[in-house]
């Protein structure tokens, strides 16, 4: 009894670890790639319970989800010599697994150093086209976008998929930090004495044609001045002298003009006023006709 007791344990043992090795259980977020004498007979992309050969067949595990790659530090040279220091970071994740095991021997270091050495060349590559101010200046994405242009569809013969590329810190070497920010202050400080100069240039030419224009405009007015007061003097002399060649008009006229010369003498403190007896205006004092 006791020898078929152990031998129906052993049994149950054995049928138990044959179920268990004949299971793969895969999860969302994960390929399953089965091997049957080191060679990967079949890849398993969707959750569930699946099964393989036991004893025979074997299972790896490879990430399904977004992976990140902090890319090692390197230096880089500009189109006009400048040795900066890039630091970035990629998203990547794998597409075709069976490629990634062919190709990487589903090693995600592998694939990391692949994707640093594919990435550092398309960063060298973009930035060496480009000066060291409009390297500066493009770190609103549009480096980022030219260095995934670049790389373009290389990491596909690894069955990788790269999904973003950042750049964490574009920074200068300290050893010459200050010596390049003060030149761009210079230029700077250059670029804005021009611009000044050319403000003030077009400043003074503006000032000049508009105090042109304000002269010819004042000569102009001054014209049109004189011309409407000879005008009204031509005018004037012509009603007085309409006026005087009227015989009913005449004596008023004159007595007029001679209250207005009476008054125009009259002048300061002193009112006295000595006129010959034939003057005209003492002739009206005196009621002559």
């Amino acid at each position: 009894m006791k020898k078929k007791v152990v031998i129906g344990c052993f049994a149950a043992v054995v049928v138990v670890v044959t179920l268990a090795s004949s299971v793969v259980i895969s999860r969302q977020n994960e390929y399953k790639l089965v091997r049957q004498f080191g060679k990967v007979s079949r890849v398993i992309a969707d959750p569930g319970i699946h099964l393989k050969i036991p004893f025979i067949q074997t299972a790896d595990t490879l990430p399904k989800e977004t992976l990140l790659s902090d890319l090692v530090p390197s230096d880089v040279i500009t189109k006009d010599k400048k040795t900066m220091i890039s630091d970035s970071y990629v998203l990547w994740k794998i597409v075709d697994p069976l490629k990634f095991a062919q190709t990487l021997n589903s090693s995600q270091t592998n694939a990391e150093n692949r994707i640093n050495t594919a990435v550092y060349n398309a960063t060298k590559n973009v930035i060496s086209s480009m000066t060291q101010d409009e390297v500066i200046t493009s770190r609103d994405g549009v480096l980022s976008t030219n260095v995934m242009k670049n790389i373009g569809n290389n990491m596909e013969q690894y069955g990788i998929e790269l999904l973003v590329f950042e750049t964490k810190q574009l920074d200068l070497p300290n050893d010459n930090k200050e010596a390049v920010f003060e030149r761009m202050i210079s230029e700077r400080n250059n670029i804005a004495a021009t611009y000044t100069a050319e403000g003030k240039s077009e400043a003074k030419v503006i000032r000049n044609t508009t105090d042109k224009e304000i002269a010819i405009k004042i000569s102009e007015a001054e014209k049109q001045a004189e011309i409407l007061i000879a005008e009204g003097e031509a005018e004037y002399m012509k009603i007085l002298s309409a006026a005087y060649a009227d015989e009913g008009k005449t004596d008023f006229y004159s007595y007029v003009r001679s209250l207005d010369a009476l008054k125009a003498s009259m002048t300061g403190d002193d009112k006295t006023v000595i006129l010959s007896e034939d003057s005209p205006i003492a002739k009206i004092f005196q009621g002559y006709e």
